[in-house]
């Protein structure tokens, strides 16, 4: 039995624990936090056991893994800390801020011999396998068209002035890192990195920013991306091809692909899965420690994402 201790006690955590439920040979033993009562409460919940000290914990053999849910700005510290200690590492999505960062961490990791994969939820969901089978249908691709709107509720404490987490720069916050990730990430899985990026930010009070578009080009095609976090949007995501049209529901957790041909066909595929879950990814992360895996592509896909989040933040 593979035994993970979790760093962080928020919602992202709790869906983790529900994902570990669902997936044989690993179990969440242990809660960190820095505040005992949270450990407690929320080690409780999991049957776990809490533990506020995290270098003794890392130290100690009661552990085989971490996963990372703690804030994107301490992501970093804690990872090298848990893989220096011969521990495997799931680390929340953005793993880092930066490819400088990923690579120190991939060396790490590599040292000690231990997994280190990024839960990025749509790298292991079905949706993005649907997807991926469905491209060749279209034929070559001419236009992308990737978006991920939602409003936070959260939003309302930033216009009232107050810190989030989420919109603080300081933490690594932003819709960029929280959302466009997403879109990002499909982006680079499905089709590659592009040869230049355009793009424009949106500013919020927070300092964050809080939507914003990219422009990404590559050889015979371009690839819009949009995101946001402070109004909602419901329109679908699409792959232009010359032959036909993909459209997707939900860039970040696919179930309704519609194949639109231009001889008038349509074609309608469903993903039979639960959607916005975290199985899947601890499906992943267990089967690589269990097999002891190659995760080279894993790590690869992080490391292409985020050049493409820091090329939009530059162009941006």
């Amino acid at each position: 039995m593979i035994r993970v201790a979790t760093i962080g006690t928020s919602t992202i955590t709790e869906r983790f624990a529900e994902g570990v439920a669902a997936v044989d040979g690993i179990t969440i033993s242990h809660v960190h936090s820095r505040d005992p009562a949270k450990a407690a409460a929320t080690a409780a919940t999991f049957g776990a056991e809490p533990a506020s000290d995290l270098a003794a914990l890392l130290a100690s053999d009661a552990i085989d893994a971490v996963y990372v849910g703690s804030p994107n700005s301490v992501h970093h510290g804690q990872v090298l800390a848990a893989v220096t200690a011969g521990k495997h590492v799931l680390v929340e999505k953005p793993a880092v801020p930066t490819v400088a960062e990923w690579d120190e961490l991939v060396d790490a990791a590599r040292a000690s011999g231990v997994v280190l994969i990024e839960a990025m939820r749509t790298a292991y969901d079905p949706g993005l396998d649907a997807v991926r089978a469905a491209l060749p249908a279209v034929g070559t691709v001419r236009r992308v068209s990737f978006r991920y709107g939602k409003r936070s509720s959260r939003y309302d404490q930033v216009l009232t002035g107050e810190r989030v987490n989420i919109f603080d720069p300081a933490m690594a916050g932003g819709a960029l890192n929280d959302l466009g990730v997403y879109c990002a990430h499909a982006l680079v899985s499905l089709l590659g990195e592009p040869e230049r990026v355009a793009a424009a930010l949106v500013p919020i009070a927070a300092g964050s920013d809080g939507a914003g578009a990219a422009l990404a080009v590559y050889e015979g095609f371009v690839a819009d991306l949009s995101w946001s976090k402070i109004t909602d949007s419901a329109l679908p995501s699409e792959i232009q091809g010359e032959v036909g049209t993909l459209e997707v529901d939900a860039i970040d957790s696919a179930r309704r692909l519609t194949l639109r041909f231009v001889d008038g066909r349509v074609e309608e595929r469903t993903v039979d899965a639960p959607a916005g879950t975290l199985t899947d990814e601890a499906r992943r992360f267990a089967e690589l420690i269990a097999a002891n895996g190659d995760h080279t592509r894993d790590q690869q896909w992080t490391r292409q994402t985020l050049r493409l989040l820091e090329a939009i933040r530059a162009a941006g």
